[in-house]
């Protein structure tokens, strides 16, 4: 389907009982269990539960109305200078996701990596189904934790127009003890969320209304089934299952490729919202005036209207209403960040190893005092390999009630080097705090020879055996240690011998230092061959590592080389014209 901006997808007028028979077919076809083997549950103590069996209209949305708006003709263009999380776009706004909602659709990314690796989930289709059923959460009108500023819910499903679902909550998601109706920036009918409901932002409970909770939830309904969405026949099933139709998936599919191209984040609040709907036309009762803002439905004549959920029932929609325009928010009244940590703002790890402190940053007013529920973005700048836990470059935390946000642990990458971290608060200029991370080399404090075989070779000559080493640190292997190889002068001048052994380039040629050598996974390192030239004598090799490691092998070259291995006892009474202060020619070369 071609994308053209302006046009939109339109669903055909659904009669009530067409939308009924779409929901069951779909139910028997796509709801868990149906095929496949049985998902589990992940309960908010941390124990597995098999997904109960669900009743007939238990899809994600019950095929509620979306948003048709396509995504451009042309696609966002990185910029070639980004190199750190997504590539900035510099093409049409729809590229921003508002940052809240970004980092709710990575976040769901990573855990489902390390719970459902067969799935393969992109954030790019949570990205995708976020923009079309919400218009990502109305343009990212959420509070710092990712609850949404007013609740979301769709219209009711009473057959007028779309499927018939009876009430299945008694009213506590969708304040509507008749029919259900789809809530949350994801659009789950309560059905669906009984059992489907994830809390994505640690935070205790399940709200389908919060953009963490709900982005975790989708994530582990789209990668059901055993499904692998890198796939394309498991990724059109799961798209059809969060929504039994075929425009709806061409939809998706369309924005999933246009955020994969580029895209970036917006302040929070800024995003803009489709203006299509794919139920424009139909006849509506008790409907919102676009899909995800809540309205109150008309009570029965004679009767009052129906209160409000009680607002402190687990899950129900918050009845907090909309801030008017010009409300401060509490990221308004603050003035910079400062680092909570008295040890400054500079910190450092060996390659492969997590930084010991954790990077924060407090939210101050001009006056000093601390600000709460302020989200604060770390980003890591620089040409280096270190990423948050999760593997992630970038990071939003809420402030806390001190005014404090810790970033996820830092993890070094094997560069080594210095590079920044950079605390900012999102959606207001104040000034940030920022961090030096440096990574220095993997350390090996002992290091020792495999084999204590003397090592000879005659004038002109190879050794035999070659220079095999162990490092260790603190006792245990190291691995990916750095090492340095040198034919030094003499015990008091490390520096490299101009004449005696050598090791060969790439080339054939001589050289006398090594660099970038590496142990194996067993702390274990083989030099290459040596060589020697004319000059007989005594000569030593010196190999260093990261963290004081250090061995001296003694290399000799004699013409007896070739009878013994053992140093006659005129040799061993003659001393080498290199240990000697005898002007030989190999002692002066090695002076």
């Amino acid at each position: 389907m071609a994308a053209h901006k302006g046009r939109r997808l339109r669903k055909g007028a659904a009669t009530t009982a067409a939308a009924a028979l779409a929901v069951a077919a779909l139910s028997a076809s796509q709801a868990p269990g149906a095929t496949g083997a049985p998902d589990t549950l992940q309960t908010n103590a941390g124990q597995s539960s098999p997904v109960p069996d669900v009743p007939a209209d238990a899809n994600a949305t019950g095929n509620s109305p979306y948003y048709t708006d396509l995504p451009p003709l042309n696609s966002p263009l990185p910029s070639p200078s980004s190199t750190i999380g997504t590539p900035v776009s510099r093409g049409e706004g729809e590229a921003g996701i508002p940052a809240t909602v970004l980092d709710a659709y990575q976040r769901a990314e990573a855990e489902l990596r390390t719970s459902k690796p067969g799935c393969n989930l992109p954030w790019q289709l949570l990205a995708a189904i976020g923009k079309v059923e919400s218009g990502q959460a109305r343009g990212g009108r959420v509070r710092a934790d990712g609850t949404t500023i007013s609740p979301i819910i769709g219209p009711q499903l009473d057959g007028n127009g779309f499927a018939l679902i009876k009430d299945t909550d008694h009213g506590v998601y969708d304040g509507n003890s008749s029919y259900d109706q789809a809530i949350g920036p994801m659009q789950f009918i309560p059905s669906t969320w009984a059992w489907a409901g994830r809390d994505g932002n640690g935070d205790g409970k399940a709200d389908p209304n919060n953009v963490y909770d709900a982005a975790l939830a989708a994530g582990h309904y789209l990668c059901r089934n055993g499904w692998d969405l890198s796939t394309e026949s498991d990724l059109r099933s799961a798209i059809l299952s969060y929504n039994n139709s075929t425009d709806y998936l061409n939809l998706v599919l369309s924005w999933v490729d246009y955020y994969r191209k580029g895209t970036h984040s917006v302040a929070d609040g800024t995003g803009g919202i489709p203006g299509h709907r794919s139920d424009d036309g139909l006849p509506r009762t008790g409907m919102p005036a676009t899909p995800g803002t809540a309205s109150p439905k008309p009570s029965k004549p004679g009767k009052p209207a129906k209160p409000s959920p009680d607002p402190g029932k687990p899950g129900s929609p918050s009845p907090e209403p909309t801030p008017p325009a010009g409300t401060p928010t509490p990221s308004d009244t603050v003035d910079h960040l400062v680092s909570p940590d008295l040890d400054g703002t500079e910190l450092s790890a060996a390659a492969g190893d997590a930084f010991e402190r954790r990077i924060g940053a407090r939210a101050v007013t001009k006056d000093g005092k601390s600000v709460a529920k302020v989200r604060v973005r770390f980003t890591i700048t620089g040409d280096t390999g270190a990423t948050f836990t999760g593997g992630e470059r970038v990071a939003t935390i809420a402030t806390d009630a001190k005014g404090t946000a810790l970033a996820p642990q830092l993890l070094a990458g094997e560069q080594t080097g210095t590079f920044k971290v950079t605390g900012t608060v999102v959606g207001h200029a104040a000034k940030g705090v920022g961090y030096t991370a440096t990574v220095t080399p993997r350390p090996a404090d002992k290091l020792v020879r495999t084999s204590d075989t003397a090592l000879t070779c005659t004038p002109g000559g190879e050794f035999a055996g070659q220079v095999q080493l162990k490092a260790t640190y603190k006792g245990a292997p190291a691995a990916k240690v750095g090492a340095t190889a040198t034919l030094i002068k003499s015990a008091a001048n490390p520096s490299a011998n101009i004449v005696g052994p050598y090791f060969k380039d790439a080339n054939g040629q001589p050289v006398r230092t090594l660099t970038g050598l590496t142990t194996d996974a067993d702390g274990v390192i083989t030099l290459p061959k040596l060589y020697a030239d004319l000059f007989s004598g005594t000569y030593l090799l010196r190999v260093t590592t990261p963290g004081g490691g250090s061995v001296t092998v003694e290399l000799k070259v004699s013409v007896l080389a070739s009878a013994s291995a053992d140093p006659s006892p005129s040799a061993s009474a003659d001393p080498s014209p290199s240990a000697s202060a005898d002007p030989s020619p190999s002692a002066s070369a090695g002076s």
